[in-house]
């Protein structure tokens, strides 16, 4: 399984209460997680997606990411 890593600028629960809906269209439910520990605010995708995808998604919901 494929693991991708993105710098974020989600930044708390509330942030990811808004990206759950687009990431969970685009990546799948329980395929991704947000580290609000993380001073990047990783998200991290499971599986075979896109990185084009995630970043577009994150956009749909007024979010940036990037890929590290």
């Amino acid at each position: 399984m494929e693991t991708k890593r993105y710098k974020t600028n989600i930044k708390c629960t509330g942030c990811v209460e808004t990206v759950t809906p687009y990431l969970n269209q685009f990546v799948g439910e329980g395929n991704w997680q947000v580290d609000l520990n993380d001073p990047s605010r990783t998200l991290t995708v499971t599986g075979q997606t896109e990185k084009d995808v995630v970043i577009r998604a994150l956009e749909k919901a007024g979010y940036k990411a990037e890929k590290i």
